[in-house]
């Protein structure tokens, strides 16, 4: 659970604003279980300033090719810190620091064939030119069969566990199956001998359902669909892959369905820009990541939070069900309505999910026997009203609306 810069500043976050939003979420949002401020690509890009990405960009970095923060988007970065007093401010709220990554080796630092650090290796044996990511030309993917790649990617993740990194973000690898298998596992390795405990998380996606088992053993997180955004036909869309993927879903590793553009989005952009998801879209969005488990990630610029925006961010009882349930997945599935149940761990209930959708207002309803639970009462979680359960467990709903339950087994 945490915040992300990239729905809101796309490459051109700075300082300020991971600050500020770190001091946001320590004020408002960590009691609920939020601690991740995650800066997304490009923080080493001087001169960028949206969404878009600047092709071939004189890019900061050190004398051994690894790539440092912009010092004029982040000025504690002066003097070769690098994100060091970033993250130990947002550790001094009580908080977690993440960093996006792009796999490979930066294409500059192979051009100037730059020495890895003491290794004996040079950047441009670790570099294969023909592996190019196709949206962003800043690095070439990594000649996995190498000991100069090895070299590499241990250069980096010593340098990320001395700033005290938390959660990595890798990027232009997670749909790449077959040919970046094994640069995904020299990642994981690099990741997991670096001395300092991370997260890493694979994107974009979507991640191929065939490889699951190997995204489980290398990774912690991988995104099952390419950039999400307010739209509601990519919500729509969602509940096909979350019903492929919600099994998978466990300590250690978890399906990613990608950010919440919730609140003021691109604002780099459009300072007054605010999701074009409706606030029942909204309610859907963060039902349906819970049930399946998804992991948080908010893509607002949260300083600017209205109170729906922030309701939707502290509904502990929602929040719950991603920590204390299990094997969450739908019962129904049709063209206008989905149905979900996942159980409590602890066996004291079931939370079950109605979705509507369709445009139109609907009543969605399942037979109180398919919810195998011995229950008189069901708690409706966003409004907290409570309701006897007879034969049928149903709610009416507007246009894409969602209600969720929890219906707690009699004693």
């Amino acid at each position: 659970m945490g915040w992300n810069s990239w729905d809101c500043y796309g490459a051109a976050v700075l300082e300020e604003h991971v600050r500020a939003n770190a001091r946001y979420m320590a004020e408002h949002l960590k009691d609920f279980g939020w601690e991740y401020v995650v800066v997304d690509i490009q923080w080493y890009q001087p001169s960028a300033v949206n969404h878009q990405y600047e092709p071939f960009a004189e890019l900061e970095m050190d004398e051994w090719g690894r790539l440092m923060p912009a010092v004029n988007r982040f000025p504690s970065a002066a003097g070769g810190a690098g994100f060091a007093s970033l993250a130990e401010y947002v550790h001094s709220l009580g908080l977690k620091f993440g960093i996006h990554i792009m796999r490979g080796v930066p294409r500059m630092a192979a051009h100037r064939r730059l020495p890895i650090g003491s290794s004996g290796y040079f950047c441009h044996e670790a570099a294969d030119p023909n592996s190019v990511c196709e949206w962003n030309p800043d690095m070439y993917g990594a000649c996995c069969d190498t000991e100069a790649a090895k070299a590499y990617y241990e250069s980096v993740f010593a340098l990320y566990a001395s700033w005290g990194v938390d959660y990595i973000k890798c990027d232009d690898i997670a749909r790449l199956y077959p040919q970046c298998e094994k640069e995904i596992e020299l990642i994981s390795d690099a990741c997991r001998s670096c001395g300092r405990d991370m997260v890493l998380s694979l994107s974009p996606g979507p991640a191929p359902l065939d490889r699951v088992e190997h995204l489980k053993r290398f990774a912690n997180m991988w995104r099952i669909t390419d950039d999400f955004w307010d739209d509601w036909k990519l919500l729509r869309a969602m509940f096909e892959r979350a019903q492929k993927w919600c099994i998978h879903a466990a300590p250690g590793h978890w399906p990613d369905a990608d950010m919440l553009p919730v609140g003021a989005v691109r604002q780099c952009d459009d300072p007054n820009e605010w999701t074009r998801f409706t606030q029942a879209e909204q309610r859907t969005m963060i039902t349906l990541w819970n049930m399946m488990r998804s992991p948080l990630m908010i893509g607002a610029e949260m300083t600017k939070n209205d109170a729906f925006t922030l309701s939707l961010l502290t509904n502990a009882d929602v929040l719950a069900i991603g920590r204390e349930s299990f094997c969450g997945h739908p019962v129904v599935t049709t063209q206008e309505e989905s149905i979900w149940l996942a159980p409590r761990q602890d066996g004291t209930g079931v939370y079950a999910a109605l979705f509507n959708l369709t445009d139109e207002a609907r009543t969605v309803s399942l037979d109180a026997g398919r919810l195998e639970i011995c229950c008189k009462e069901a708690a409706e979680l966003w409004t907290g009203q409570k309701m006897a359960l007879g034969k049928t467990l149903s709610a009416t709903l507007g246009a894409h609306d969602a209600a969720v339950f929890l219906l707690r087994r009699d004693d």
